[in-house]
Parts: C-alpha cells; structure tokens; sequence
C-alpha cells in the first residue's frame, strides 16, 4: 500500500482534537481529584470533631444522674414490649457539652436468647451479654438495679426496677458463663427464686413441694422436713437405737439378777 501522507490542515485539526480530549480528560481529573480532597476533609472534620468523657449526666425528662457502671432502663423500637436493660459502660458528649452518647452492654432476657426461656428462668433473670453499642443518653426510661444471684435471693422485696443476672451470654453462639450450675430436687433443676421450695434438715438439700407430692399450703405449714431418704435413714437410726436400749436393758436384768 502506498503511504498515505496527511496535509498540514488535517495534522491542525487532529491536534486540536486530541487538545480538546486531553483537556476534558484533565476536566474530569481534576474534578475526581477534588472530591477526594472533599471527603478526605470531612473525614478528617469528623475525626478531629472533639467528644469528651463525661463522669455523670442527667437524663432529660426524669431527672436521673447516670454514671459509668449504673444500669438503666432504655426505650425500646417496638412500644409494646419492655425496656431494654443496658449497663453504662461510657458517657460522652460534644465540646458543648451537649448530644451526650453512652457506650452500653445488652442485658438479654431470656426469651431473646437463642434457647429461650426455661422453667429455671426466673421472672426477673437477665443474661449480661457480649453486645455493645452506643446509644442517645436520652434514650434512657430510668435506673435499676442487677443483682447478683445471690444477693437477690436475700432480698425481703422485690422492686419492679429489681433483677438479678447469674449467666454471662454469648450472643452470637448462644453459649452460657458458667456452663453448669448446681442442680436440686428430685426433678434435678437449677434454682427458680420464684418457686417454693422446702429443705430438707438431713441432708440440706432443697424440694418443689409439687415433686414430693405435696401442695403449696401444706409446704408454707411445715416446722420441719425430712426428705425420703433421710426419712428412711432416721427411721433406721431410730430402730437401730431402740434396739440398741433394749439389748442394753437385758444386760443389765441379768447382771442384776446374777447378783
């Protein structure tokens, strides 16, 4: 093929076509450039947006100092369910001192569990959960108090802002801390502090009147209680006993009468 050579008027307009592309190329360039600068500037606005620790706030609308470390109730999404139960781990605010935030870990009821709610549950069983999360301070219904299991069940009443939590709950596994706690009656249960129960004063243990084929009523009227077994072994020291004063009673007769 013969070469084919371009005339001065077509090597003018190829360049000013390719100016105009580069230029609109360089158009494009720098706009993406400064809209990198853009959001790099925003992120560092926020990033640098002072927030304090705060050592206590006051709740608008009740009136209620939080510290770190209290538990509250806060308003859940849904109105018809209970309030949400969190710990405080952190409160902070602006440089105004104002939009205060905490820093909160979930207490789970046990309905919302991935096992449920079982009969050993109590009423006002909570699990300390491993969730975090950071809520508006102004979220927050009220205190409460989370007892230890122990403590709670030496209470004389219990408050409707009263609960108690034995169990921390890991949230994405369903897994318990401590997996095993101990067991009574005959029916083998952890420890309802809603339900009755009656112990036994041989062997200490304690029973759900219901196992032991007795009524609520009868169980309040009792002074003392023996379980079946201890029944059975007291009944055998018993006999053991009287057999052993009789035996006793006939040495002595011929010891005397050998006299």
């Amino acid at each position: 093929k013969p070469i084919t050579r371009e005339t001065p008027n077509q090597i003018f307009l190829c360049r000013k076509i390719i100016l105009k592309k580069r230029r609109s190329l360089l158009s494009l360039d720098c706009l993406v450039h400064v809209f990198v600068i853009f959001l790099q500037s925003m992120a560092k606005a926020r990033a640098t947006t002072t927030r304090r620790t705060l050592d206590s706030y006051t709740v608008k609308g009740i009136n209620k100092t939080i510290r770190a470390g209290d538990c509250v109730l806060m308003r859940p999404s849904d109105s018809s369910k209970p309030s949400y139960v969190a710990r405080v781990e952190k409160i902070e605010s602006d440089s105004r001192g104002a939009n205060a935030r905490v820093h909160v870990r979930w207490y789970y009821r046990p309905e919302e569990s991935i096992g449920g709610r079982r009969q050993f549950h109590g009423s006002k069983e909570l699990f300390l959960s491993d969730h975090d999360d950071v809520q508006s301070a102004d979220t927050i219904e009220g205190k409460c108090t989370v007892h230890s299991f122990k403590s709670y069940t030496k209470l004389d009443a219990v408050g409707n802002d009263d609960f108690f939590c034995r169990f921390e709950y890991n949230s994405s596994t369903g897994a318990f801390n401590p997996d095993r706690v101990a067991v009574y009656c005959k029916c083998e249960m952890p420890y309802n502090p809603d339900d009755l129960m009656v112990q036994c004063e041989g062997c200490t243990d304690w029973f759900h009147p219901t196992c032991i084929d007795m009524t609520p009523e009868e169980a309040k009227r009792l002074d003392h209680f023996f379980c079946q077994s201890c029944s059975s072994e007291e009944q055998k020291k018993l006999e053991n006993s009287h057999a052993a004063s009789r035996h006793t009673d006939t040495k002595v007769d011929t010891k005397r009468r050998r006299r």
